[in-house]
């Protein structure tokens, strides 16, 4: 079987936005207004659904949610979802989806990344859909610096689309920009070089598989149940292998140590042929880097390991299409990722 994209999006075409996880509270959205005239700009009709409040960690209750975001990833007229941002709780939709309706409707795509993890790779597996982990629609209006695309890119690219990223060596180490006192921001603060680093020993990375992973905090919790099996992909859409990409949003080093050595228990990583670690500010702690956390959990697979990927929280952002055909190259003067959505 072969992974399913979802058609091209073309001007006139509706793009879906909900909050499975977390909605917009009343100071952020004269910044979700931009966002979402930045889409409209591209020539897109975009769609609110109802599930938007931010009073609380969640928009809504679980089964409004649930239903939302089924019923406009199933509605022929909308041609992609993408929700503001993530959250927390996300994880409470896994059994509420209606998995069959989904598996059997034309691919919508679906965006987003951090709690928007726990909901989008689990439809990758499940379902065969490819989706984009890539900034959400309150980032939408910041520019992909040079080298990196937009999800906005990706969703309107043919089949068989091929694209390559390199990473800009620049990215942001200092606060968040204040979207309530600059609801109008448009460009990323990329205040301090750095480029990706290979973890596991030296010498050149050239790798290929597909592509599947998230955010580190959210996938652990759902390791080793049928939501997250990365081994029954492998053997029916990527027997060449995958590349698997994970990242730390906040938790400190013995956290991300403890979730990574989890999910290589529970076989997530069983099919890697490389592992991309997303770039984070996630603390260190006294003893333990979170280099060095990926590395105590992750080193016993034998595999590449690039981390510093710009594939988490930390902007900028190279969106990741899971389920695509992908290649990672590493040396010492150049790093580069190429996606075929095939």
């Amino acid at each position: 079987m072969t992974v399913r994209y979802p058609r091209p999006l073309r001007p006139g075409d509706r793009i879906g936005v909900t909050s499975p996880s977390s909605g917009v509270p009343d100071e952020l959205r004269e910044r979700l207004a931009t966002a979402v005239r930045v889409v409209e700009e591209q020539g897109y009709e975009v769609v609110t659904g109802r599930c938007m409040d931010g009073s609380r960690h969640v928009s809504a209750p679980a089964a409004d949610r649930a239903a939302e975001l089924t019923e406009m990833l199933t509605d022929p007229g909308i041609r992609a979802v993408v929700p503001p941002w993530g959250g927390e709780t996300g994880i409470d939709l896994l059994a509420l989806l209606d998995w069959d309706r989904l598996r059997a409707a034309e691919p919508t795509w679906l965006v987003g990344y951090s709690d928007m993890s726990t909901v989008m790779t689990p439809l990758t597996l499940l379902t065969g859909v490819a989706t984009v982990h890539g900034n959400n629609l309150m980032d939408t209006p910041c520019r992909a610096p040079e080298g990196l695309v937009s999800w906005l890119d990706i969703v309107a690219a043919p089949p068989g689309h091929r694209f390559s990223q390199t990473p800009p060596e620049r990215h942001r180490a200092e606060a968040w920009d204040d979207y309530a006192l600059h609801p109008d921001v448009r460009a990323f603060t990329l205040d301090t070089p750095g480029r990706w680093t290979r973890l596991d020993g030296g010498g050149d990375v050239d790798v290929a598989g597909r592509l599947i992973g998230g955010c580190t905090e959210m996938l652990a919790n759902v390791a080793g149940t049928p939501y997250l099996d990365t081994s029954a992909f492998a053997r029916t859409h990527a027997p060449e292998g995958l590349l698997v990409y994970v990242e730390a949003a906040g938790d400190d080093a013995f956290a991300i140590c403890r979730y990574l050595h989890g999910m290589r228990l529970a076989g997530f990583f069983d099919a890697a042929n490389a592992v991309l670690v997303g770039r984070t500010s996630a603390p260190d702690t006294s003893s333990l880097t979170q280099h060095q956390a990926v590395l105590e959990a992750l080193g016993p697979l034998g595999v590449p390991i690039v981390a510093d990927v710009e594939c988490g929280h930390v902007p900028p952002y190279l969106p990741l299409v899971n389920g695509a055909h992908a290649r990672v190259v590493h040396t010492s003067t150049h790093s580069a990722l190429t996606q075929t959505l095939n």
